[in-house]
């Protein structure tokens, strides 16, 4: 089955880079260097045509060092800014003007309070985001669910994507309260989702039919608004491959129409992104 892929989200870094301090030695399967030379050779064969560069680091010396990654491969950058800075706002407009740059990511998912990107101070920095036609990639919990509602309630032109589908608890088999959650986001206009993270978030023993109910879930509720990604090569802590999750995705979605299926490996993302494939 011949398919073209654009990845909606995938990470490199340098061990020891600018403002690296993640994946550390804890995380033997993937505490080295990746780069886009690494990605060609394990996506080989599997069609990809391109792929958004996500950050990995909270710190804008790493963003800085994506920025000089040269290759045809990254067609976006979501970068990293810390929103509730004073100079948020001409850092955004300063990586607006970055050709590649479409997004920003504030990595909620570490910040312990879960109501954090509701605070007013953070308003100038959406603002900015606004004016300046960026995304918003939420890295969120399920806790956050709620939340990330009243967010894109308040801010209806702000374009969110929800990364690896909030990361339901996989390992538990957990869909309370968390399908309601993302129902009630995906009754929102400007909120989309990824399919990608899942396999990270089961147990080791899982088989991959577990992720059944999640996916089912996820295509019913955002449809065309659902894009899927490799968040590679942290699916590799999985034990999984880039291809595997290629192949695995495809049989947990079920059949498809070639049109539905090249919306979902490509054609969202280069909706939502604002990439011409």
């Amino acid at each position: 089955m011949a398919i073209r892929l654009l990845d909606s989200h995938l990470h490199f870094w340098r061990i020891g880079g600018p403002g690296q301090v993640w994946p550390d030695a804890d995380w033997p399967r993937i505490h080295r260097d990746f780069l886009p030379a690494d990605l060609r050779a394990e996506a080989e064969g599997y069609g990809l045509i391109g792929a958004v560069l996500v950050q990995s680091q909270p710190d804008d010396r790493d963003t800085d060092w994506m920025l000089t990654l040269d290759d045809p491969l990254i067609r976006a950058i979501v970068t990293w800014v810390d929103l509730a800075d004073g100079g948020a706002p001409d850092r955004i407009r300063h990586l607006a003007a970055q050709p590649r740059v479409r997004g920003v990511r504030p990595m909620l998912q570490g910040i312990a309070d879960t109501d954090w990107i509701l605070q007013p101070a953070l308003d100038p920095a959406i603002r900015a985001l606004l004016d300046t036609g960026l995304r918003f990639d939420a890295l969120i919990q399920p806790r956050h669910l709620p939340v990330l509602h009243r967010f894109a309630s308040r801010w209806p032109d702000l374009s969110i994507v929800i990364d690896h589908a909030a990361k339901p608890d996989i390992a538990a088999g957990e869909l309370d309260p968390w399908r309601d959650g993302i129902a009630a986001l995906a009754q929102l206009p400007n909120v989309w989702c990824k399919l990608s993270g899942l396999r990270t978030e089961q147990a080791p023993e899982q088989p991959v039919e577990a992720l059944r109910p999640y996916v089912a879930h996820l295509l019913a509720c955002f449809g065309e608004r659902l894009m899927w990604g490799s968040d590679w090569p942290v699916l590799r802590h999985a034990g999984d491959s880039y291809g595997t999750w290629v192949e695995t995705t495809l049989e947990l979605v079920g059949p498809q129409t070639p049109d539905a299926r090249d919306r979902l490996v490509a054609g969202a993302a280069a909706a939502f992104y604002n990439i011409d494939v």
